[in-house]
């Protein structure tokens, strides 16, 4: 937490934390004044990453704990981006399934 305090003073302007515990990512978003983004950080973050080949599921035989196939449930690209924003913006995605303790 403290890196991360003097990241910020040093003057970056935002900050992404990729596969961090969720309570830790959760300290620091709330301690920073720069945006945190999250990818497999949880919830708490102020923002999530997702690569679309994760979301559309056609990586190559392997799929991220922190990722989820949206084209899976949905069918449709379109409907799994929207999908995808509906979640993050509702705070369901990422779920502790795909998020780190």
């Amino acid at each position: 937490i403290d890196q991360a305090q003097e990241l910020e003073r040093a003057g970056i302007q935002l900050l992404v934390l990729e596969c961090v515990p969720t309570s830790l990512a959760a300290k620091i978003s709330e301690l920073l004044h720069i945006p945190v983004i999250g990818i497999g950080a949880g919830a708490k973050t102020d923002g999530q990453i997702l690569v679309m080949h994760d979301m559309f599921g056609i990586s190559a035989n392997y799929m991220p704990k922190f990722s989820k196939n949206y084209l899976a449930v949905t069918g449709d690209m379109r409907e799994a981006v929207k999908a995808y924003i509906d979640e993050v913006q509702n705070g369901t995605f990422p779920s502790s399934e795909h998020s780190f303790d």
